[in-house]
């Protein structure tokens, strides 16, 4: 049973939009363990993050493959002067706010779209969503533990294997 509830909150996070930032207080809500519950849902969110940026990669690489056999040019001036303002101030940015504020799989995506390269678009989500993790985690655990100390509760899944035995 415990290895279904690890799962769903892997599960979870590996979802879009629903990101490390609130799977990881729910999970310590239900009276999970903050550590374990940071860990899992670390990875949950990093799986699915590092599998978009490699899938985006091999798109854009396909795409220059593609117009390159057309006799296109695959970028204008404009836009590699764009690129190069981009990766000089914008992923950073990116990569700190958007779990919080747009979701890391959205900014994965927007930091790949305008030209981030896997490597540095990879370090810098995995160090947001790492930093957030932990950030989350240690509120979670504090917070919810207070909580728990005030309504002497245990978690909502631990009351509620509790009652069902």
């Amino acid at each position: 049973m415990l290895f279904l509830v690890y799962l769903a909150v892997f599960l979870l996070a590996a979802t879009p939009f629903l990101e490390v930032v609130g799977v990881i207080p729910i999970g310590v809500a239900a009276g999970l363990p903050a550590l374990n519950v940071t860990i899992v849902a670390l990875l949950g969110n990093l799986a699915t993050i590092w599998l978009l940026i490699l899938l985006i990669d091999k798109f854009k690489q396909w795409r220059a493959r593609r117009q390159a056999s057309k006799g296109q040019a695959a970028e204008g001036k404009r836009h590699k002067r764009a690129a190069q303002i981009w990766k000089k101030y914008g992923l950073p940015g990116l990569a700190i706010i958007s779990p919080f504020l747009i979701g890391s799989h959205l900014g994965a995506m927007l930091a790949m779209s305008f030209g981030g390269t896997k490597r540095l678009v990879g370090i810098w989500m995995t160090a947001s969503i790492v930093a957030w993790s932990i950030l989350a985690g240690i509120f979670s655990h504090y917070g919810v533990d207070w909580l728990f100390s005030q309504t002497g509760r245990d978690g909502f899944l631990v009351d509620f294997l509790r009652d069902q035995s």
